[in-house]
């Protein structure tokens, strides 16, 4: 991810979408219905970093911590990874519980092929997932993430894009999400919250 004063821009609108799917997760609640549902999150079908199809259905049953952003992201990325994979170790037998995920934003540059060589250096949990133009539009737009290529003077480009990481339940719902300035030791310590049942959704 790159930092420019123009890249304001679409975080504002990132935040948005987020903060209207967390609103919305509340109304569903204050008006009595017996499951409320965040407009976060939703079906895919996606290739993982072997190449194997993967859909949301094949994660039932785990906790999942999910991450938007591209192997070529020279900084935010690879030390939110860095945070996740850290926080896995510090949850000892728990990290079971929970699966790690890494969606790429830049399919054309990110094959299974290279997300299999990039995660290695995050820890053997994690699942990176990739795909079509469009499917990765389709799951950015459940996710409320934007992103968007830059170019870079000289050429080439960079993706400028939304930084959260999300936590989803092992039935597949939205429970809560993380900003990328969290630490491992927190994460790791809001992660057996939700787990035990005492972390707070909202």
């Amino acid at each position: 991810m790159i930092r420019t004063p123009l890249a304001l821009v679409p975080y504002l609108i990132a935040l948005a979408a987020v903060i209207g799917g967390l609103l919305s997760y509340a109304g569903d609640r204050s008006v009595g219905a017996s499951q409320g549902t965040a407009a976060i999150g939703g079906p895919f079908a996606l290739a993982d970093q072997n190449g194997a199809p993967r859909t949301d259905k094949d994660f039932r049953g785990q906790y999942l911590l999910i991450y938007f952003g591209y192997t070529f992201c020279p900084d935010v990325c690879p030390t939110t990874l860095s945070v996740m994979g850290d926080a896995m170790e510090k949850l000892g037998p728990l990290s079971e519980r929970v699966t790690p995920v890494f969606v790429t934003v830049d399919p054309a540059r990110d094959t299974p092929k290279v997300l299999k060589a990039y995660l290695k250096s995050f820890g053997p949990r994690f699942v990176g997932l990739t795909g079509s133009a469009d499917a990765i539009a389709k799951i950015s737009r459940e996710y409320a993430v934007y992103a968007a290529k830059e170019p870079l003077q000289g050429g080439g480009y960079a993706m400028t894009h939304s930084n959260t990481i999300y936590l989803m339940g092992p039935n597949g719902k939205f429970l809560t999400h993380y900003d990328e300035a969290i630490g491992p030791d927190a994460l790791a310590v809001k992660l057996k919250d939700q787990i035990a049942g005492t972390g707070n959704p909202a």
